[in-house]
C-alpha cells in the first residue's frame, strides 16, 4: 500500500502558469505582426487560441505606423469598440474588418484623411 499520489498544483498555481504561456504567446504574436511575419487579417480571421481574449485594437496597433488614432478611426467604420476581445466578434465583424485592413494596405482607405485641406476641400465639393 505505498501507492504514491500525484498531486495537481494548486488552482492559483495553474491560473499563473496559464496566464504566463498566453503573455509569451501574445508577445510573440505582436513580434510577429511587427516585423510583418504574420498578418493581422489573417490573425482575425483565423483568431488563433492566443488571441481570442486579446481587444482588437492592442492586435491593430501591434502594426507599423498604426496608432490609436488611425485604430480607431478604422474600428469606427465597422462600428466596434476598441476593447471589444477577437474571440468575441461576430464572422460578419471579422470580414468587414479584414476588408478595411485591407484597403488600408493597398492605400485606398483613408485617402482623403491623409490630404492636404485643398485636395479634402476639392474632393467633398466633387
Amino acid at each position: 500500500m505505498n501507492a504514491t499520489a500525484t498531486v495537481a498544483p494548486p488552482q492559483h498555481m495553474r491560473a499563473l502558469e496559464r496566464a504566463n504561456k498566453v503573455r509569451l504567446a501574445r508577445a510573440e504574436l505582436k513580434r510577429k505582426v511587427a516585423l510583418r511575419e504574420t498578418d493581422v487579417v489573417d490573425v482575425i480571421l483565423a483568431c488563433p487560441w492566443e488571441a481570442e481574449s486579446m481587444e482588437v485594437a492592442d492586435l491593430i496597433t501591434s502594426q507599423r505606423r498604426w496608432g490609436h488614432t488611425r485604430c480607431r478611426k478604422l474600428l469606427a467604420q465597422v462600428p466596434m469598440s476598441e476593447t471589444k476581445p477577437l474571440g468575441s466578434m461576430t464572422e460578419r465583424q471579422r470580414l468587414r474588418l479584414g476588408e478595411l485592413l485591407r484597403a488600408a494596405e493597398s492605400g485606398e482607405w483613408g485617402r482623403a484623411e491623409r490630404a492636404t485641406p485643398w485636395v479634402t476641400d476639392s474632393l467633398r465639393r466633387a
